[in-house]
């Protein structure tokens, strides 16, 4: 595994220190586990972002619309 070097302040330190706490083996873990996190978060904001973009387009085109809607009425129930 990769090391990095960064730098925290008091609060972030106090935080780290406390990993057993958390129920991690070491402050490391804790980190990776902050970072996996904050990357889904990301992901997660980007497809929300993606949908709410898709969503304008389709409020605003009716032949899109029309070809969903006549889609569904040859869905089988």
């Amino acid at each position: 595994m990769q090391q990095v070097k960064v730098s925290v302040n008091e609060k972030q330190i106090e935080f780290l220190n406390k990993h057993h706490s958390y129920g991690f083996k070491d402050k490391s873990s804790l980190v990776r586990k902050a970072i996996d996190h904050f990357r889904k978060e990301i992901e997660i904001q980007k497809l929300k972002k993606s949908a709410d973009l898709y969503c304008e387009i389709y409020s605003k085109d009716p032949e899109l619309q029309e070809l969903t809607n006549s889609a569904l009425s040859e869905w089988p129930e």
